[in-house]
């Protein structure tokens, strides 16, 4: 008898692993789930991430279990990821630092556009330029005009060096020519507290940390960095619309896994997190710590994610920022 063509036995083995996986897919999922958090607990994206999990369990039929892997600002957790089979069972909780990092930090073990597929952004955060009532300004153009007019720069507080925080100030700087003085600390808690305290003049923090500070007059809320009026102080200007018009620093979520993972398989956590963020009930949970539901589909979302790559690239070369 003769033997199969190599050529054969190849497209048959292409063939037959095609259509195992396409039937894996249709039955997905079979076992819990991961979902990786590349942050502490009890931070922002552990606690969105917790908001919305119940009712992916109930949804999807099997438990999805948040996995806390931080350090390494991120890179630690999204790297577990990166190298985890391709089956929809382990997946990222990404955020806008994940685009900072890939111009800001040398040889990460990983390429965010290369080896992830995107599957939906969730939520988008807000953050708060805020002032210490001592400085006396009262919005976004008096602060310029002040920073241009004064002698000494203006020191404002950070979440750590690279952090979301810490780049708004450098694109506030690029856009307007300011000199301000940078000073990070290990994390959005304590840059508050230093702020609270007159040690910083200015910040760029999630509403959460600062909104208690704002309302009691401790802090000054000038404008959020977002690109729109935020649904949590609406207050507030943008800092585009009160000065600097296309300035826009914004903090978002949302969910990769492993490039390869089945396209039957994103499709089904795309509908089912498309589903959970239209429950009302999750929706002003989000809300209250200060988070938005914002759904964006694999296609846009992954554009924005390129996208966000190549601009914030743009401003950590401009403002020549490093690492320790």
């Amino acid at each position: 008898m003769d033997k199969p063509h190599p050529a054969a036995s190849h497209a048959f083995c292409v063939l037959f692993l095609l259509a195992a996986a396409h039937a894996n897919a249709q039955n997905y999922p079979t076992k819990p789930i991961r979902l990786i958090v590349p942050f502490p607990a009890g931070g922002p994206s552990d606690i969105t991430s917790r908001i919305v999990a119940p009712k992916l369990t109930e949804a999807l039929g099997q438990n999805l279990l948040i996995d806390n892997r931080a350090g390494g600002s991120s890179i630690i957790g999204s790297d577990l990821v990166a190298k985890s089979p391709p089956d929809g069972y382990t997946l990222l909780l990404a955020t806008v630092t994940n685009t900072i990092n890939v111009s800001l930090i040398p040889k990460i073990p990983y390429d965010m556009v290369r080896d992830f597929d995107p599957v939906a952004q969730l939520f988008i955060t807000t953050s708060i330029m805020t002032t210490h009532p001592s400085l006396p300004v009262k919005s976004v153009k008096e602060l310029i005009t002040l920073a241009k007019s004064s002698t000494t720069p203006i020191i404002y507080g950070s979440a750590g060096n690279g952090s979301p925080s810490h780049l708004a100030g450098e694109l506030l700087k690029t856009m307007s020519g300011i000199k301000l003085l940078h000073v990070p600390y290990k994390g959005g808690g304590p840059a508050v507290i230093e702020q609270v305290a007159g040690h910083v003049q200015l910040a760029f923090l999630s509403a959460p940390a600062v909104v208690p500070y704002i309302k009691t007059g401790r802090l000054r809320g000038l404008a959020v960095t977002n690109g729109k009026r935020s649904q949590v102080f609406p207050e507030l200007p943008t800092i585009a619309e009160a000065a600097l018009p296309g300035y826009e620093s914004e903090g978002w979520s949302g969910i990769f896994v492993p490039v390869r993972t089945p396209a039957a398989v994103v499709q089904r956590l795309n509908s089912e997190f498309a589903n959970a963020l239209r429950d009302n009930d999750i929706r002003t949970k989000l809300i209250a710590t200060g988070s938005e539901p914002a759904f964006m589909p694999p296609d846009a979302f992954g554009t924005k994610v390129r996208d966000e790559i190549m601009r914030w690239g743009k401003v950590v070369k401009a403002s020549g920022m490093k690492v320790d």
